[in-house]
């Protein structure tokens, strides 16, 4: 990742409160699967970004976790400084949306985790025919495409794009959105001609990303707010290997999970409890679905073929 995280204490974050409250001529209180997230900041294009991301919370509302979105000349860029007691972020000189928008979910993230049983997996969420299905893997393996890609069936329908929570109930696992718009790139046209219509009506950033509301093009009724996971795409991109396809023991896909930090670049504490946590999460999702790698080394059609097997779609 560009940017690095440091955690600190309690006192430092008072500090960085006093230092930076001139700065604040934003605040806003966002709902976040059940959390309150509140951003402050004195930047208007990250708040006009982030009320398009996150659905509002009331005013009225006491804050669960909070995010200082910073601009400080005298530092470096891509900043993060953390306080897991208070569930406090400062950002500062963030140079991307995409890391204040997934930094976001992670404080809730942190919350939900530690109190209550619910865990963070950075990845997309789909329902194929009524079927949970979440992709995963590591930068530049896919994700997006494959998610995407898959939206092109009228049969699928998506919970998040990107990041969602899910929750253990007995022998199922239950995955939950909560993003109002989705974040996409700009050449996701380039791959999937149907999403051309998305792309030439958004305001993209610098970076080639912007905040969308897919329902113009997939319509209202294919985005739920939750599905039990039946399958789990595990993605990578490996030209030495052959074949696309290996369905793995559950024990397999946790040790790749782990060796890889959960493919969430985006966590913010990294303590034994935590891992332990994560890792307890995972074994119970890899107990309960079907676990496929998928070598996405050739096209995307291919890829997609592939894919669309595994979770029984034409």
């Amino acid at each position: 990742m560009a940017y690095t995280v440091e955690i600190i204490s309690m006192e430092r974050k008072e500090e960085l409160v006093n230092r930076y409250s001139s700065g604040i001529l934003y605040e806003i209180k966002s709902e976040i699967y059940g959390c309150c997230i509140k951003l402050l900041t004195g930047v208007p294009a990250v708040k006009a970004a982030w009320e398009e991301s996150f659905y509002s919370a009331s005013q009225s509302i006491r804050s669960h976790g909070r995010l200082y979105v910073l601009q400080d000349e005298s530092l470096g860029e891509n900043l993060v400084f953390y306080d897991p007691q208070s569930k406090t972020g400062f950002l500062l000189n963030m140079d991307y949306y995409g890391w204040i928008k997934s930094l976001a979910l992670s404080v809730a993230g942190d919350i939900l985790e530690d109190d209550h049983g619910i865990y963070s997996v950075h990845g997309a969420c789909l329902d194929a025919r009524g079927l949970g299905l979440c992709i995963l893997g590591g930068s530049g393996a896919g994700k997006t495409t494959h998610t995407y890609g898959l939206l092109r069936n009228p049969r699928v329908r998506v919970v998040s794009d990107d990041w969602f929570y899910a929750r253990i109930y007995g022998d199922d696992i239950l995955a939950y959105g909560s993003e109002k718009n989705f974040y996409i790139r700009a050449d996701l046209a380039d791959i999937w001609k149907e999403f051309s219509g998305l792309v030439e009506k958004a305001v993209f950033d610098e970076k080639g990303r912007a905040v969308v509301d897919l329902r113009r093009v997939i319509g209202k009724g294919r985005i739920l707010p939750l599905t039990t996971l039946e399958n789990v795409i595990l993605l990578k991109r490996d030209g030495s290997q052959d074949g696309i396809v290996r369905e793995l023991e559950g024990e397999e896909a946790l040790r790749i999970m782990e060796a890889n930090n959960y493919f969430n670049p985006h966590l913010l504490v990294h303590s034994d409890f935590k891992r332990r946590l994560r890792s307890r999460f995972f074994r119970a999702l890899f107990a309960s679905a079907r676990v496929h790698e998928v070598n996405t080394r050739g096209t995307p059609e291919e890829s997609q073929r592939a894919i669309r097997d595994i979770v029984g779609i034409d």
